[in-house]
């Protein structure tokens, strides 16, 4: 019995490291393109006023491709596997990134991130619900907290590989990194809870039961607004850092590629973090809401910060990253909310429609930064989602140490 525990551990945590070094690879393709924006852009001959304009084109068209992939990979994951989501998701966007070093227009360049986008929505939500579903239930917040630490990391890695090399080579490595780890298929297993729905009659991965039934829709749209800031801190307010900056009056240029490193060593750190505060709290409810909070003060400070050195845009990088590091919280609450026949679902769509939900807060960004000014544009977004989110968390049960095997009538 020993060995057989001993045994079932040992994959458990072989399951963990895959999920997590995927999500590393994944989070590195999903970051590349802010941080060698200009050089690629540049050097497809992008002038320097289209530059923001193009930029939001292409950024876009990756953030409708998560969209849509999060509606693919959700449903397929329930339907098929999680296994399968997790390694065909990977394919898909290591094929497309190899692609992207290939573009020389704007157009092309468009078309491959969305591509890339639909791979890049299957890898987190199909990781995350098969740790939550092999690992105990007091427990499994350390599995998501480890994947989502790792993974993170992968931002820090694309700023370093971007600052050594050119943007092609940057994407090179992106593709080529997904292809090694397919190898790692082997070994893993399905999950347990996935392989018992299997075998009922229930429904899987009908995603129209998140929206035929209103207590159902609400909940999912709950989990949903909780994790809406952070994306508007990494996609706009560290993205158009050299932006921001001119605004600030910064002594030097600013780079969006070192505030992205800095800010995913942040939210590495703050990923951590609330997963520690979540096990000492038996609160994922009350770990986010601090973090909510602790956001608009990162956010405060940086848009108060007149005069700022690249030093010191690091440092509020870091602060603004740690403040937002409740992403592999975030997923795992809407990974605990539901049944095992629609979680993959649900894991998978909710992070890629909160990414997506960055189009529309772009375009009201871009509204209130023509209207007032860049500065007041950020503080007026900012508090707008996160008092959104605040209201969207309040409305969910605690899911810590539920019981996830049941299913969704």
């Amino acid at each position: 019995m020993d060995s057989r525990l001993k045994a079932n551990n040992r994959n458990v945590i072989f399951l963990v490291i895959v999920a997590a070094l995927g999500y590393f690879v994944d989070i590195y393709d999903l970051v590349l393109f802010s941080v060698v924006r200009v050089q690629s852009l540049t050097e497809i001959g992008v002038s320097a006023e289209n530059m923001r304009k193009d930029g939001f084109t292409i950024i876009n068209s990756q953030m409708f491709g998560l969209l849509l992939g999060g509606i693919l990979w959700g449903v397929l994951g329930d339907k098929l596997g999680r296994i399968k989501v997790l390694f065909g998701s990977i394919l898909l966007y290591s094929l497309a990134n190899i692609a992207n070093g290939f573009v020389t227009s704007v157009n092309s360049y468009a078309i491959i991130r969305f591509i890339a986008g639909i791979g890049l929505a299957g890898e987190l939500g199909a990781g995350i619900t098969l740790v939550a579903e092999t690992m105990d239930k007091e427990k499994r917040g350390y599995g998501t907290m480890i994947v989502g630490a790792i993974g993170l990391l992968g931002a820090a890695v694309a700023a370093t590989v971007a600052s050594k090399y050119t943007w092609q080579t940057s994407y090179f490595v992106g593709g080529g990194m997904g292809l090694v780890l397919l190898l790692l298929r082997v070994g893993t297993f399905e999950s347990s809870m996935f392989k018992h729905a299997a075998k009922t009659e229930v429904s899987k991965g009908n995603i129209f039961m998140l929206f035929n039934n209103k207590k159902r829709f609400l909940k999912y749209l709950y989990c949903i607004l909780i994790g809406i800031p952070l994306w508007f801190v990494v996609g706009i307010l560290v993205t158009l850092a050299p932006e921001f900056g001119k605004a600030l009056g910064a002594t030097e240029p600013l780079k969006a590629g070192t505030g992205i490193m800095f800010t995913y060593f942040g939210i590495a750190i703050g990923d951590v973090v609330t997963g520690l505060l979540s096990q000492v709290l038996k609160s994922r409810k009350k770990t986010v809401f601090i973090f909510h909070l602790l956001s608009v003060v990162s956010v405060i400070v940086y848009l108060t910060s007149f005069g700022l050195s690249s030093s010191s845009f690091i440092w509020i990088c870091l602060f603004m990253g740690f403040s937002v590091g409740y992403w592999a919280t975030f997923v795992t609450i809407a990974s605990e909310q539901f049944g095992t026949n629609i979680r993959a679902t649900v894991t998978t769509t909710a992070p890629n429609f909160v990414r997506g939900a960055l189009i529309p807060i772009t375009f009201l960004f871009e509204y209130l930064a023509a209207k007032y000014s860049l500065i007041t544009a950020g503080y007026l977004v900012m508090t707008i989602l996160t008092l959104i989110a605040i209201f969207g968390l309040s409305q969910l049960k605690e899911s810590f140490n539920k019981d996830l095997d049941y299913l969704e009538e």
